[in-house]
């Protein structure tokens, strides 16, 4: 079965590119690659300027391997009334769901699966609480943060490829190396690829240049 996996987007745009920040655009690269050649990734509430953006850099990448995406200015209500899938078709992942997700979700009960905003905010702002009043049914996927990429990823592992949500491999607050003396650490579960965190290409080299800029005077 062929799953939609949508992006309500609600970060700021970067006030110097009147764009999305660069790890923003890393994550959502990633997720092309997380969600594979079968998914359809479905960006929503963009900017004109994110969405010009985000379409001139998905245009430059054809690797067959990625999921096809769409970006949108419209939210995701007027997007499921323009493509006509019904509210209880689609799964909001909300960390406060009662229900986790399990592989039978992929079995028809649901055709699209909704991320609100990037989880992976530190502290967690809740902003899924904005699509959580619409009345999406609604899973969880366990009880420490994701990022968004993450999250989109673990979803694709448990409904599609039908591995529950405690038997895939996690890695958690990992640390990230970047030579003797510099390090960063995360605060949130990632995919584990042999006890190394599943990053976004480019992810790390980004995170060594905010480091480095953070001692800049």
């Amino acid at each position: 079965m062929v799953f939609t996996y949508a992006i309500e987007h609600m970060e700021d745009d970067e006030e110097s590119t009147k764009s999305i920040p660069p790890w923003v655009e890393l994550e959502y690269a990633h997720m092309r690659i997380l969600a594979g050649q079968n998914g359809h990734v479905q960006f929503t509430h963009l900017s004109k300027s994110s969405c010009d953006f985000l379409n001139t850099a998905f245009a430059s990448s054809k690797e067959n391997s990625l999921a096809k995406a769409s970006c949108h200015q419209a939210g995701i209500i007027n997007l499921l009334a323009d493509t006509g899938i019904p509210l209880n078709k689609v799964c909001l992942l909300d960390p406060k769901a009662e229900k986790e997700l399990s592989p039978e979700d992929g079995d028809g009960r649901f055709e699209w699966f909704l991320f609100g905003g990037i989880l992976g905010d530190d502290p967690p702002r809740d902003r899924t609480s904005e699509l959580r009043v619409l009345g999406f049914p609604t899973r969880h996927l366990g009880p420490i943060q994701m990022t968004t990429d993450t999250a989109l990823g673990v979803t694709k592992i448990v409904v599609q490829d039908k591995v529950p949500l405690d038997k895939i491999p996690y890695v958690d607050h990992p640390t990230i190396r970047f030579n003797s003396k510099e390090s960063v650490e995360m605060p949130f579960r990632y995919i584990a690829d042999c006890s190394e965190p599943r990053l976004p290409p480019g992810m790390k080299k980004l995170l060594h240049e905010d480091l480095n800029k953070s001692f800049d005077f």
